[in-house]
């Protein structure tokens, strides 16, 4: 009988020891870091990144989404750009601070791009010494009602300048045409006499004679 029962609980154990032995050789999955979100994350020295993604609308141009919290004591400048050491975007990050990016303030879209919603598009981070870090990030466009709002807004048509017309200017005056003699004078003016031309065979200089009475 103490054969039986001591058989019965080295029976019990083993079993115990086969249905939970797998926790001691599996990975725990909450150990692993993993983004739950639609987006991706990295972490730069201080910079944490969280839930970067990209929306656009027509696969030309993209506003590009995430939140980013500065750990340390000095304000960041975080350049993000489409290709490794490019110039890109400048991202202020002050320090102690979480910034939200793209979502309820001003946009960074970037544009001339080749895309289609379900792909992902190489972005790359980094500021100052710290060592950048590439990544992939998807491409989402507004068929999510929550990401309706965040697709580029459309670039500004500039208005036509209003086209002034030539001012018109009076032809300048022919250094050749000479007053009209007979043109009278305006009223209340007097006009000036015009000189008297001496009659045919008759010498300016000599004296006419008297006629007599």
């Amino acid at each position: 009988m103490r054969r039986r029962a001591t058989l019965t609980a080295a029976l019990a154990g083993a079993l115990l020891l086969a249905t939970t032995g797998c926790t001691f050789v599996a990975e725990i999955a909450t150990l692993e870091e993993y983004d739950p979100s639609d987006g991706v994350g990295t972490t730069i020295g201080d910079v944490q990144v969280r839930n970067m993604l990209a929306i656009t609308e027509d696969g030309q141009r993209a506003a590009l989404i995430f939140a980013a919290t500065n750990s340390g004591d000095e304000n960041v400048r975080l350049n993000v750009s489409l290709t490794e050491g490019g110039t890109g975007e400048q991202v202020r990050i002050p320090a102690g601070q979480f910034t939200s990016v793209g979502a309820g303030g001003e946009q960074l879209v970037f544009e001339g791009l080749d895309v289609t919603p379900g792909s992902l598009l190489p972005v790359y981070v980094q500021y100052g010494d710290e060592p950048g870090r590439l990544l992939n990030v998807p491409v989402l466009d507004a068929g999510l009602a929550e990401y309706a709002a965040l697709v580029p807004s459309p670039t500004p048509t500039p208005e036509p300048e209003p086209v002034v017309p030539p001012e018109e200017t009076a032809p300048p005056a022919d250094p050749d045409a000479t007053a009209d003699p007979n043109a009278t004078a305006e009223p209340g003016v007097p006009a000036e006499e015009a000189p008297t031309e001496p009659a045919p065979g008759e010498d300016e200089g000599a004296e006419q004679p008297p006629t007599d009475g």
